[in-house]
């Protein structure tokens, strides 16, 4: 099938177009240099140039805390900017955010809980979802996003390990770490079925940022003494939800692989070694 990828030049954009193209597919990937998705006329022209079956859209504006302080910049490009891609008939897969929700939860949210953003970055996702046309549309909300094409936690915390003998990383927020190489496949799948609707992608044992990190110092082998911290102590511009664990009730949803799968992937990617 012809795919259209946008935001390939991104983390996840980058691990779709390798997926696409291991699956056979005949992918055109748009960065954002290529298209913009806030102007209308452009993302018309470019799926009337492709003719593609289906859009896989990566393009998003992933600055958490910038977004408190450009609120109406996010939703231009997290919520107006799908619905330029939505409405024109072709399929479109769309990557959201656990922070649709508002981390109140002691159970996994499903795709039918409500959503209530606690951040400007989970208020244009949110307006993303709200923009797709239903019918032609899947919105696949994931958490925690990591991969070898950009800049993450995984690449943050080796990056300190390296640099210090100690490093605090927050304990009081819960999710799902997420191998992009992982999502990427799932979201290839979810064009070739034309799947529709809300689908939470997630693997096993959810963990918090300290667990998390732990497990990265362990499999990279880096010497160096972890402390428990709070979100408080951050003090980002940005609230996060604390929990982030994202279930399913879609039999259609993607089960993805562990995290940990992932994580020992990314480091042979980045040649890490212990």
């Amino acid at each position: 099938m012809r795919l259209l990828v946008t935001g390939a030049a991104g983390m996840l954009g980058q691990d779709v177009m390798a997926a696409a193209e291991a699956a056979g597919h005949d992918a055109t990937g748009s960065a954002r240099r290529d298209l913009d998705i806030t102007d209308a006329a452009a993302v018309a022209a470019a799926v009337a140039r492709v003719r593609p079956d289906a859009i896989i859209n990566c393009a998003a504006w992933t600055d958490v805390d910038g977004a408190e302080a450009d609120e109406a910049g996010a939703t231009a490009i997290n919520g107006e900017g799908v619905r330029h891609l939505s409405g024109l008939g072709v399929h479109l897969v769309h990557v959201s955010t656990d922070y649709v929700f508002d981390g109140t939860a002691t159970r996994p949210y499903l795709e039918s809980d409500p959503t209530g953003p606690v951040s400007a970055y989970g208020r244009s996702k949110l307006a993303g979802e709200r923009a797709l046309d239903p019918d032609h549309s899947a919105v696949v909300r994931a958490a925690w996003l990591f991969g070898a094409g950009g800049g993450n936690f995984v690449a943050t915390m080796l990056r300190l390990a390296a640099e210090r003998g100690e490093v605090t990383v927050v304990d009081d927020q819960v999710g799902f770490p997420t191998y992009t190489g992982h999502l990427a496949s799932a979201l290839v799948t979810l064009a070739e079925q034309r799947t529709t609707g809300v689908l939470h992608a997630h693997g096993e044992d959810p963990c918090s940022w300290y667990d998390f990190a732990a497990a990265i110092f362990a499999a990279a082998g880096s010497e160096v003494t972890l402390h428990r911290g709070s979100s408080a102590d951050l003090a980002r511009p940005a609230p996060r939800p604390a929990f982030s664990v994202l279930g399913t009730e879609r039999p259609e949803a993607p089960k993805l692989p562990a995290w940990r799968e992932g994580l020992a992937t990314y480091l042979n990617e980045i040649e890490v070694t212990t």
